[in-house]
């Protein structure tokens, strides 16, 4: 007999199953709710990233041009590789997967130049996306492409993806790179105006949003969204191109020339506004491959065996090269500093220009002597014109006493020494200097030692003292335009501060011009007026922690034209170690000679003596193609020579090519058949006065194109850039270098141990 359930019994398994369902029912609802409402977005994002594919678009750089608008730095194309890792693991045949994996690293490697095993492992990553090598240029993009097309059984596009992004280039090499800098791997400034206005050439990345499917592979044509991406703003640069290429030029010259050491530094700047036009260091380095050293540095590197100094001493020449010695390295002014000395003592009517001094040789102050570079007695007696003339530290000293360290503080922070100029470049260094100056500290301080400044304070300092007064703040850039070259910002010179009054910024140009005249006289430049000041000083930290006293720095300032001042230039030699090393023989003729060469580019035009005109280069004019008759005669009247090489009636080909520049009397060749050029020997032509030098080019027949200061007959030739006993074609013009070997600008200090 069946027993059927009690009503009791229903009404419990009723109860029961609501109560389950009630649970069930909480539990999925409580489920919900977590997906749904607390973790939804977190959900919502992890579908996303599993069904879009979502990408930056790299915004180009803005570039940088030199004040004439020629491009210094720029962004092209260039192709980051990436692979698709989940795309193969998500394949359903494993050998499949690892033939995909195989093709992959076999393929890449030697396309990218990398190695088989690592990029097999990057195939195997479990992501969507992993970088294989940045900034790959067109012709690898396209060996690429080929390969992908070549392997399409294996559906290589569904692994292997191209991202167009950019690459910063520099087509000038290392014009300027001191100053331009470079970027890192993912286009960030590392160094100079790339990373001092990051910011503003940095430009805003776009996006690419599309669909795609499980295995990874791109659907952009059943859904896509691009956001554009905008490049940064561009910098116009204070900078000149031409004026930047003389700097680099001739302080290469003279680096070798003179054997220095510690690397040299050239700045030419506005005197009226703190424009930069030219800023270079020698032993600079390519930004297009900032991490490779020179020859030379890389010797160095080679040569040590232990690891962890070879990293060292590589981080250290590298550092070395991308530093601006110009703007992050300060020295002891040494004699160009008595511009200041002079300034002030005006400024504050201690002296005129007729106040007298007198040198016996050595100055004793709190019981220590000071001596004056002329041995011989002294400079006697001698007016404050003369004393900066001479360079005289006994006359400095004295002039030093007469301010006192009150005064010579006051202006010490007016002339904005005791902090740093502002510049807009990174890295600039602080000044060094006694802020309570004993009477020993005030004496050498007058005369430029005992406290550091940069190169850029003293070209400043300089300007400030002949512009009327006014402190400028130095800059390199012009004004940042957009990607449509509209103005977004400009640099303003306005708001000047007066440091010292006209009057006295007025003797300061006659008192310098004076100095050229008389005393550094390696400054002066044919055709104009220019003033300026020489110094030497010795580097006495270096000296005492080493004990080498041959440790100088020769340096120039020149300010042209110097009745109507505008442009100056600096010229620092760190360590030379040839014959001489006093900056009026070194530093000075550099200083003349990017004169020469950039005043005529910006407009400043030549006013030549009758003394001058004798001795200036003439442009030979092009005679290829005259009938010989005509050509002697156009020679003639250029006051060249000539020699006639062949029987022929029509010139074929002249020596030196039209346009060249020789001087006055050279000679000229004349090719009338076809032929081979007559060759000749290169004589010995340092050591000799500028007469001496003409007689024996003549001899030799070769032309002179004469450099430096060539105002007198007591200046002598120093170098030559064709090496005696090279072999170069008749009529071949060799430059000559000249300077006058009398130098007053020593700064002499006894070392006590």
């Amino acid at each position: 007999m069946s027993v059927r359930p009690s009503q009791q019994m229903l009404k419990r398994s009723f109860i029961t199953m609501v109560a389950v369902i009630l649970f069930l029912t909480l539990v999925s609802t409580s489920s919900l709710v977590n997906i749904m409402i607390l973790k939804g977005e977190e959900y919502q994002a992890k579908a996303s990233e599993q069904q879009l594919y979502d990408n930056l678009l790299s915004a180009p750089r803005g570039n940088i041009y030199d004040s004439n608008m020629n491009l210094l730095a720029t962004s092209s194309p260039a192709w980051t590789v990436y692979l698709t890792p989940n795309g193969i693991n998500n394949l359903d045949d494993e050998s499949e997967a690892n033939e995909v994996r195989n093709a992959i690293a076999d393929g890449l490697a030697p396309i990218l130049g990398m190695e088989r095993n690592e990029i097999y492992e990057l195939t195997k990553k479990n992501t969507y996306y992993v970088i294989v090598k940045k900034k790959i240029e067109k012709n690898t993009v396209d060996k690429i492409r080929e390969f992908i097309v070549a392997n399409e059984n294996l559906k290589m596009a569904n692994y292997i993806g191209l991202e167009e992004t950019t690459k910063r280039y520099y087509p000038n090499d290392s014009l300027a790179s001191t100053v331009i800098g470079f970027v890192g791997n993912d286009n960030q400034g590392l160094a100079g105006l790339e990373s001092y206005y990051d910011n503003e050439l940095t430009g805003v990345a776009g996006r690419v949003v599309a669909a795609k499917d499980a295995k990874g592979t791109d659907m952009r044509f059943s859904y896509e969204k691009v956001e554009e991406a905008k490049q940064g703003n561009s910098l116009v640069l204070t900078i000149d191109s031409y004026v930047q290429h003389v700097c680099e030029k001739y302080l290469d010259i003279a680096v070798e020339q003179e054997q220095v050491q510690e690397r040299g530094a050239v700045i030419v700047m506005n005197v009226n506004t703190g424009a930069i036009l030219g800023m270079a260091v020698s032993g600079d380095f390519n930004p297009n491959e900032p991490f490779v050293l020179s020859e030379e540095d890389q010797a160095l590197v080679d040569a040590i065996v232990d690891e962890e100094e070879k990293s060292a001493k590589r981080s250290e020449l590298l550092n070395r090269q991308w530093r601006n010695k110009a703007v992050s390295d300060t020295y002891e002014p040494g004699s160009v500093f008595k511009i200041f000395t002079s300034a002030v003592a005006l400024e504050e009517n201690l002296v005129t220009i007729h106040s007298t001094f007198t040198c016996n040789h050595t100055y004793v102050v709190a019981g220590r002597p000071y001596h004056c570079h002329d041995k011989i007695g002294g400079h006697g007696t001698q007016t404050l014109q003369q004393s900066i003339s001479n360079s005289c530290n006994p006359a400095f000293i004295q002039i030093g006493q007469l301010m006192g360290n009150d005064t010579f503080s006051k202006y010490f922070s007016a002339f904005n020494l005791t902090g740093k100029t502002g510049i807009d470049l990174p890295g600039e260094a602080a000044p060094y200097y006694h802020a309570n100056r004993g009477p020993t500290e005030l004496a050498s301080s007058s005369f430029g030692q005992t406290f550091n400044i940069t190169p850029i304070q003293m070209i400043s300092l300089a300007a400030t003292s002949v512009n009327g007064g006014y402190a400028v703040t130095p800059h390199v850039v012009e004004k940042i335009i957009d990607s449509d070259k509209k103005v977004v910002k400009t640099f303003s010179s306005e708001n000047r501060k007066q440091v010292i009054s006209k009057e006295t910024s007025s003797t300061m140009r006659n008192m310098l011009e004076y100095v050229v005249e008389n005393g550094a006289k390696n400054g002066i430049v044919s055709g104009y007026r220019v003033g300026g000041k020489t110094g030497t000083s010795q580097k006495m930290s270096k000296i005492l922690s080493t004990g080498d006293s041959h440790l100088y720095i020769g340096s120039y300032v020149g300010i042209a034209p110097i009745n109507d001042p505008e442009i100056a230039v600096f010229v620092m030699l760190d360590e030379p170690m040839g014959a001489n090393y006093y900056g009026g023989l070194i530093s000075a003729p550099v200083g003349s000679k990017i004169m020469a060469d950039i005043l005529p580019h910006l407009g400043f035009e030549p006013q030549y003596s009758e003394e001058e005109l004798a001795k200036i280069s003439i442009a030979v004019p092009d005679v290829t193609g005259d009938e010989i008759a005509v050509a002697k005669t156009r020679i003639n009247s250029s006051k060249l020579t000539y020699k006639v090489i062949g029987k022929g009636e029509t010139v074929l080909k002249q020596l030196p090519e039209a346009g060249s520049s020789v001087y006055s009397g050279g000679m000229v060749i004349l090719y009338t058949e076809e032929s081979e050029a007559q060759m000749t020997t290169v004589p010995n032509l340092v050591g000799l006065s500028v007469s001496e030098v003409n007689t024996v080019a003549a001899e030799a027949g070769i032309n002179i194109e004469f450099s430096g200061n060539v105002s007198s007959n007591t200046v002598l030739s120093y170098a030559q850039d064709f090496k005696a006993g090279e072999t170069v074609s008749l009529g071949q013009i060799v430059t000559v270098y000249f300077r006058d070997e009398a130098s007053a600008d020593m700064t002499e200090i006894e070392v006590s141990e």
